[in-house]
C-alpha cells in the first residue's frame, strides 16, 4: 500500500454546478485538498456530526458505532485507498479484541460513510498517497492547474464551506 496522508475535513458545501454535496478534505499542511462528492444522506449525516446535533434517535452511523462497540471492537482508522473510473474507495480498519486476542478488519466502505462514522468514532482519516496523486486534488500553488478548477480553490473560504444546510 502507498504512503498514507493524514487527512481531516476542511467542509461541507454543494456542487455550483450539479447541486451535489461535496465534502473537501485537506492535508495538515493545507499543500492538498480532495474534494469528494457524496450522497445527499451521507452528507447530511457528516453535517450533523460536523455541527454537534443530537438526533431523538440514532441515525444509521451512529446504530454502527454503537454496535462495533457493544461487540467489543473499535475503528482505529478510515482510509481512503483506492480510485477507479471516477470513484473513491475507503477501508474501515476496526480492532476486535476476542479471547484477549486483538484481530485487525478491513471493511470495504464508500468514503462518504467511513467518514461519517471516523468522526462518530473519533478516529483518523487517511488518504493512500497514490489516490491523492490519480486525483483532481486542488493546490493554491499548482502551475499546471486548469483554470476552472483555480476558481472552485479560491471560492473555498470559511464562508462558502459551510454555506452547506442541511
Amino acid at each position: 500500500m502507498s504512503e498514507l496522508v493524514p487527512m481531516s475535513i476542511k467542509g461541507l458545501m454543494l456542487d455550483p454546478v450539479s447541486n451535489s454535496p461535496i465534502v473537501v478534505l485537506k492535508d495538515e499542511e493545507e499543500k492538498f485538498f480532495l474534494p469528494i462528492w457524496v450522497g445527499i444522506f451521507e452528507a447530511n449525516a457528516i453535517a450533523l456530526q460536523l455541527e454537534n446535533v443530537e438526533t431523538p434517535r440514532p441515525m444509521t452511523h451512529d446504530l454502527l458505532r454503537t454496535a462495533i462497540g457493544e461487540l467489543g471492537a473499535r475503528v482505529t482508522r478510515i482510509v481512503i485507498n483506492d480510485l477507479r473510473d471516477s470513484t473513491f474507495f475507503a477501508q474501515i480498519r476496526v480492532i476486535v479484541n476476542r479471547s484477549g486476542e486483538d484481530r485487525t478488519l478491513e471493511l470495504d466502505a464508500r468514503p462518504s460513510d467511513a467518514i461519517a462514522l471516523a468522526l462518530r468514532t473519533e478516529a483518523p482519516i487517511y488518504v493512500a498517497q497514490s489516490v491523492l496523486d490519480q486525483a483532481q486534488t486542488i493546490t493554491p500553488d499548482d502551475e499546471d492547474q486548469d483554470e476552472q478548477s483555480k476558481t472552485w480553490f479560491e471560492q473555498l473560504d470559511s464562508e462558502e464551506l459551510g454555506k452547506y444546510k442541511m
